[in-house]
Order: structure tokens, then sequence, then C-alpha cells
């Protein structure tokens, strides 16, 4: 047969799709700074642009990038925009995209040596490579999954294996009440029921109370139930806290509880001495998520779960069927399908690879050190505006606030945050979010984005003074 019914394109047309799509791409990044962040279309409107029956015959490829250009990627929020301070941005970059481009276009299966060892052993590397950067020991290992929810999920199911086994009755977890909700949902899917679920409260800083932890857990003993792991945040999504990981580590060492760490957005400051100094004791942790698609600029999806002994995840996860029989063949080749949930699994390493294979770790270190400035940076204009309450100072690149203009009511400072974020958005310079702590509704910018300029940061701080002026 030969056609479009083999799915082929000659050489030549091969090459030049391959160009449309690098150009928009290479467009794309080159000019974030001069285009807004904010693109969105409402469910009927995309409806009536987006929505047609299967095409029976087939379209002219440059057609089709030009329409998802236009219609598609021009209705989205731009979430590695260097004005994105919303959540925790995505900022990416052009080696990552073009890795994952490789990765695609080889195919590779990574869930098995036998069918991708190079790409395997590419894996272990890098993420030894991440080992070593947060100081968990050589006797630790990992595998790339999604992102943080599955990286928490499949270091939580490994605590469960190693430390609980099948009786998961009366067994009772810990954490903050800023903690992320992918961390209550993992153990939701675990098996664990709501009453086992212990959120406990925050400091001043909103970091987990020890002496909190202490009393519940002593509480929790004595009425018979089998205390067994606490969950710590390294840099929370709401202020960037850090919960104190060495005094954890010390405590949760003496009671036998096993210390998991929610590093999706922070534990990759620990590449910086500012991030390993908010950071002691991440190395002593029993596991570790974190996603190099946040502070690492990698494109989505990329999550990385770290276990203090790497065995356990295969004491955890390793099931052998008989059509997996041939894989199994030599003990020193790694089978990351018995290291997690997946067994198909594409190349995510590749991009984090190439990447520090590109700029070198010492990029890398300047842009995480630079979104650090930033956030102080965005700090000191919100004070010299006079209209903003600093809510948490400057850590880890989040600074949370609120406007507060004299002579208004509480009611009315509220109602003022709670609109700024579509202020913000219709205005359509940048994008923030807004989150509440202690009850009250405050706003927070993440500035992670190594493409971010300071007068970004004035500029957006300028125009949320005038938009919060506005009378409702």
């Amino acid at each position: 047969m030969t056609g479009p019914g083999r799915l082929e394109l000659s050489r030549e047309e091969m090459r030049a799709l391959g160009y449309l799509v690098v150009d928009a791409i290479v467009e794309h990044f080159a000019g974030l700074h001069e285009k807004s962040p904010v693109g969105r279309g409402s469910r009927p409107a995309l409806e009536a642009l987006l929505r047609e029956p299967p095409p029976v015959e087939g379209t002219d490829a440059a057609a089709v990038v030009e329409f998802l250009r236009e219609r598609v990627f021009s209705s989205i929020l731009h979430v590695d925009h260097p004005r994105f301070f919303a959540f925790v941005p995505s900022p990416s970059n052009f080696v990552g995209a073009m890795a994952d481009a490789l990765a695609s276009g080889y195919n590779g299966f990574v869930g098995t040596w036998f069918s991708g060892s190079a790409m395997a052993q590419l894996e272990l590397v890098t993420v030894d490579w991440l080992r070593e950067l947060c100081g968990l020991p050589s006797s630790a290992g990992g595998l790339f999954v999604s992102g943080g929810s599955m990286a928490n999920l499949t270091c939580l199911a490994v605590a469960r294996h190693v430390r609980l086994g099948e009786k998961m009755d009366g067994a009772v977890v810990y954490f903050s009440d800023q903690t992320h909700s992918s961390v209550e949902r993992a153990w939701l899917v675990l098996g664990f029921a709501g009453e086992q679920l212990k959120r406990l409260p925050t400091d001043a800083g909103f970091r987990l109370e020890l002496e909190a932890l202490r009393r519940e857990v002593a509480q929790d003993r004595a009425a018979g139930r089998r205390p067994f792991s606490v969950v710590a945040n390294a840099g929370t999504t709401n202020t960037g806290a850090v919960d104190p990981l060495g005094e954890l580590a010390d405590y949760c060492g003496a009671e036998g509880l096993w210390l998991h760490v929610d590093g999706a957005y922070g534990a990759a400051a620990a590449i910086v001495p500012e991030g390993r100094a908010l950071l002691e004791g991440l190395g002593r942790v029993d596991s570790l998520s974190l996603d190099p698609h946040k502070w690492l600029f990698q494109p989505f999806e990329i999550g990385c779960a770290l276990l203090r002994e790497e065995s356990w995840l295969t004491d955890t996860f390793r099931i052998m069927p008989e059509y997996l029989r041939d894989v199994h063949r030599l003990e020193e080749e790694v089978n990351f399908c018995d290291r997690g949930i997946q067994l198909t699994r594409n190349f995510r390493a590749l991009k984090l690879w190439m990447s520090l294979k590109v700029f070198g770790l010492a990029a890398f270190r300047e842009a995480v050190t630079w979104g650090l400035r930033l956030a102080e940076l965005a700090e000191q204009e919100l004070r010299a505006a006079g209209c903003f309450e600093i809510v948490t100072p400057a850590q880890l690149g989040i600074v949370s606030f609120r406007h507060v203009s004299a002579g208004r009511s509480e009611e009315q400072v509220e109602e003022v945050n709670q609109r700024l974020v579509e202020a913000m958005l219709a205005d359509g310079y940048a994008v923030l979010t807004s989150t509440v702590l202690r009850g009250r509704t405050v706003l927070r910018l993440c500035t992670i984005n190594p493409r971010t300029t300071e007068e970004e940061i004035a500029e957006t701080i300028r125009r949320l003074a005038r938009l919060g002026e506005r009378p409702a």
C-alpha cells in the first residue's frame, strides 16, 4: 500500500512541516514579551469555533498548523510567559521543547531495559543528578513521572507498602493546612479514610507546627491508633513556606514515622546556596517529590519521585506477568515498569538532561537565583507603592499581599482583592492569582521565570495599584 493510508509524508513534506512547527515555536518564545499572557475563550465560543465531525479527507499540513496558531494557541493562558505570575508557572525552554520533539519522533518506550536501554540509562543518570543536588544519599533512587501529583502518589504508595504492608487499619498520617491537595488525594486513592488524615495548624510563617504534631501523635498513640507518616512542605504553593525539615527529620526518626516531603515547587532551590539554607534537612527525608516542569524550567510533563532507598520502589511495584518474562533478564538491567505505576512510559528524562547539557548547571543556578531576587524586588515595589500590605514576605520566589487603600472597610478591602485578579486578566498585561490565608483573600506573585525583567515586575505592581483604586 502507498499513499495516505500508510500515514506517511514524503521526506520533503516532513521537512516542510517540521520547519513550520519549529518556526511557530521560535516565534512563540521570541515574541513572549510583546504579547499578552492572557488568552481565553468561552465554552460556547470555542464550541462554535472548534466543533466539527471527524474529517474524512485530509487537510494541508500548513493549513492545520495555521489553524492551531490562530484558533487554539491564541486562547490559552501562556504559563511560560514572563508576566505569568499565577499559581506556580512553568517557564519552559526551547531546548526542552525540542527534546520533547525528539522523544516523540523516535517514540522511545522507556518501560523496560529490553526496549530502551540507553534511554533508561540516561534516566538513571538524570535522576541521580537530582538526587545528588537534593542531598540524598547514594542509596536513593527514583523515576520520572507526569508531575507532582503522581510523584506524591508514587512516594506515598511506597511508604504504605514499606511501613504498613496491607495492614492500614488505625494508621494515621499528618500534614499541615498549607499542604497541596494532591497529597490528600493520594492518601485517599491509596485507601486511607478521611479520619486517618490529620490536617495540622501552621505557625505565623505558615510552617507546620512541630509541637502540634507532637501532641497529635501522642494523643493518637494513647488512643490505640498507629501514627505512620508525616508529609512536610518544601515550598508551599500559597506562600513558598518551608516546613522545619531538619527538626522534622529528627522527630520522625526518633518516632519511627515516615517523612515525605512535597518539594514539587521548592526543592529545586537546593541548587543554590540560599535555597539550600532554607531547605536544610532535605537530604534526610524518606521520600521526596519535585517538579522539573516548574523551577527547573522544563515543558510539561515531568515530575520526579525520589526514595531514600532505591530498592523500596521495586519492592512496592514489581509484578512479573508472563508477557514480560523476556524483559527480566539480567540483574543489572533496570526496568522502570518495576519502579512505578506505568508500564508504557515515554522519554521524559531527555528534556531535563538535554537542557542541562546545553545550558549547564551554572545557568540553571543563575536562573533560580534570579527568581528569588525578583520576588524580593516585588516586595520592595509593593512596599514603596503605599497601598499594599505584605502578608508574607518574599520567600522561595513567592510574595503574598493585599491592596489596602485608606478609608476602606475590611469588607471593601476583601472585595477589592477578590476582583483584582479578574481586573488584571481584563487588563491583559500580567496574570496573578489569589488565595485565602487565615480567612482573608490575598494576592500572590510567583516570580520564577528567568526571562522576567525588573521593569515587568514594577509595571505589574503599578497596574495593580491603579486598578485597586478604581471604585467597584
